[in-house]
């Protein structure tokens, strides 16, 4: 008898055990790790690409696709905004079943559909937020209205852990900005493009210099072209000068070096006796040089932007300095930035290159972090309105330059 109530004992009390590991390893789990992720379908036509992708709240891209017009337009020396639009309407379609296909989800199983309402070509934008619309007025989902530029501010974040507030630069061939990333949808403008911007210049002089033409150029665009030119030529042999590098502020402005180089391209084909198809002698140098004077623009603004920043404690001691857009890509323009923030003890993350130009995953990450704090949700998705021109956030360029900050001397280092 005495045998049989231990050995039931023994029995209950393994039991026992067994149910309290189990239970007790479920309750200690986290709770997120119950919560089932949400799923933002990202739509992007701002401009010359045509992206869609579909990301979670855990920052998972489960399916993409990207219909890419770069070769198309590399024939017209720019964007042609008819043929973007033209090209958005016959791929839109196709581009978004692509990302849905691939992420294994249907229209019914997302959680909110975010897509590009501003800034950008007027008429590519309403390519996709037509297209948005439509999606969400048949499935019910909610719509998340997305600022282009605040999404490439944002992107680092899928990838890394950066907490607010971070200092952002964006570089590419519409824009040239300096911003403070305060949250997800508050943003402090620092600085900004005045004219043209600096991937707009790169893609211009390529074009005067018939880079096209080339063999190991004629599949990539303006910057890119002159970054493979750039290697190995001397930064110092054409002597360009730097706009605006006496005005104490943090704007951009890359127009005068633009007319300066064209008009040095001319008297150079003048000078050798080729016609305006030709090609200049000396192309690596005259290559270095431009993109030499680019960076080190961009860099004294930089320079400002921490200094300014670190006076009015918008950042914390060790700030992190986000870049992205296209420019974002260029590996010397990246070095020289690395510079500038070893100098300032700031971390710089810069996504890669697949992220730094436009694509549909940016803008589902910008809708995950809105859904996730529960902003910039539409209203009114059908009433909803797209705009060519909008500012990233609050303007202070004009308090930045009133401060007159010095800045020390700045001598980059780095060689193509």
């Amino acid at each position: 008898m005495m045998i049989c109530r231990r050995l039931s004992y023994s029995i209950n009390r393994a039991l026992f055990q067994n149910i309290r590991r189990r239970t007790s390893s479920s309750f200690s789990r986290p709770n997120h790790q119950w919560v089932k992720p949400k799923v933002v379908l990202g739509i992007e036509t701002s401009c010359d690409d045509t992206g869609a992708a579909v990301v979670d709240t855990d920052g998972q891209i489960l399916g993409e696709a990207l219909y890419s017009q770069t070769k198309i337009h590399i024939d017209y020396g720019g964007i042609n905004p008819r043929t973007a639009q033209s090209l958005h309407r016959e791929q839109i379609e196709n581009v978004v079943n692509t990302a849905l296909k691939r992420s294994g989800k249907s229209l019914q199983e997302l959680d909110a559909v975010a897509v590009t309402v501003e800034p950008g070509l007027s008429i590519c934008l309403g390519v996709g937020v037509g297209y948005a619309k439509e999606l969400v007025a048949q499935s019910g989902l909610p719509m998340i209205p997305i600022h282009h530029m605040q999404a490439h501010a944002l992107t680092a974040r899928m990838l890394e852990k950066i907490e607010f507030p971070f200092l952002v630069l964006l570089i590419s061939g519409g824009h040239s900005i300096l911003t403070v990333a305060q949250d997800v949808s508050q943003f402090l403008l620092i600085g900004n493009g005045l004219d043209t911007s600096p991937g707009d210049c790169l893609e211009k002089v390529a074009r005067k210099l018939n880079l096209k033409s080339l063999l190991q150029c004629e599949n990539l665009n303006g910057g890119a072209a002159v970054e493979l030119l750039a290697r190995g030529g001397d930064p110092s042999k054409v002597p360009f000068s730097v706009a605006l590098l006496k005005q104490p502020s943090c704007n951009f402005s890359f127009s005068g070096l633009r007319t300066q180089a064209e008009y040095m391209i001319e008297d150079q084909q003048k000078l050798e006796g080729i016609s305006e198809d030709g090609v200049i002698s000396g192309l690596s140098d005259f290559c270095a040089s431009l993109q030499y004077c680019i960076a080190f623009q961009i860099c004294r603004r930089l320079q400002r932007a921490f200094a300014y920043c670190q006076m009015k404690d918008l950042l914390p001691s060790n700030p992190t300095l986000v870049v992205s857009g296209g420019v974002a890509s260029n590996q010397y323009i990246r070095q020289c930035l690395q510079q500038v923030c070893g100098e300032n003890s700031a971390r710089l993350i810069c996504p890669p290159p697949k992220l730094c130009t436009d694509n549909g995953i940016m803008i589902a990450w910008n809708g995950v972090e809105k859904l996730k704090v529960g902003q910039g949700i539409s209203k009114d998705p059908q009433s909803e309105p797209y705009r060519a021109r909008s500012l990233i956030g609050e303007d202070i360029t004009d308090d930045v330059t009133r401060l007159g900050l010095k800045i020390p001397p700045l001598k980059l280092k780095i060689q193509p």
